[in-house]
């Protein structure tokens, strides 16, 4: 199934968001998640995505414009309604509570009064936590950490993730790790996942990328439609070519700044 023809799952129409009357920061944006995507959102620090992840997922309420939910608005849905359907992780981790990993991956049973299809362990076995289950939050790795508040969202049993730079000061290692799994949910669960990053290399890697801008949408497409010298260039304020390999593959060769 092409994503145009995909169920969409998420849909912002002209949304704008301020948090000063005089400086709009979000700029009449329109975007859409379908089913089953994996999405790739790109930009600089600063450019708004971790805004426009907060919009999509019911956190900030827009100025202006129209947030669909399953083709529903997003304002029409309970908090708790809604934590079943969509789930943000944000970027910073930094939480000392006292809780195990079995403990906090059980929270995302809360939104319901019917324990939904995937159990606590099925998720931290998903996640391959399971033989550290009993370990406490504080001491696990930062890719761990990531890796457990997924398992959380698993139980949780949202469709859609949206993920505000899960990469961020992680090893290659574990930044490989966790998109090798967040790829698996996807195949396996449908889940559709929007994940902002500021690596242009990363962004490669995926079907579908969001470049943006000061509050406002560059492109959405493939890597090849988006990824181009000019608007990277205009994004970034640096100077890049795009070495594309006989096997498909490409990377980015970065030059000296405009």
């Amino acid at each position: 199934m092409s994503s145009a023809s995909k169920p969409m799952i998420l849909e912002m129409r002209r949304v704008s968001f301020s948090y000063s009357r005089s400086q709009p920061l979000i700029k009449e944006i329109s975007l859409e998640v379908g089913e089953g995507e994996f999405i790739g959102f790109l930009g600089a620090n600063g450019s708004g995505k971790s805004t426009i992840l907060k919009l999509g997922s019911g956190i900030l309420k827009s100025a202006g414009g129209d947030i669909l939910l399953w083709s529903k608005p997003l304002p029409d849905y309970s908090n708790r309604d809604r934590a079943k359907l969509i789930s943000y992780l944000p970027q910073t981790l930094d939480i000392a509570v006292p809780f195990t990993i079995r403990e906090l991956v059980g929270m995302g049973l809360y939104p319901y009064d019917i324990p939904p299809a995937m159990s606590v362990d099925s998720a931290l076995e998903m996640v391959g936590l399971q033989d550290k289950s009993s370990a406490h939050l504080t001491d696990l790795s930062g890719g761990e950490k990531r890796r457990t508040f997924i398992a959380m969202t698993l139980v949780q049993g949202a469709g859609l993730l949206l993920l505000d730079e899960p990469l961020a000061n992680l090893d290659i290692k574990y930044q490989i790790e966790l998109v090798r799994l967040l790829k698996t949910l996807r195949n396996e669960k449908n889940i559709s996942i929007v994940m902002a990053l500021h690596d242009i290399n990363m962004a490669l890697q995926f079907s579908k990328v969001m470049l943006v801008k000061n509050g406002a949408i560059l492109g959405i497409g493939t890597p090849e439609e988006v990824l181009t010298d000019t608007l990277i260039k205009d994004a970034f304020d640096v100077r890049v070519n795009i070495i594309r390999q006989t096997d498909g593959s490409s990377y980015i060769h970065y030059g000296a700044n405009a």
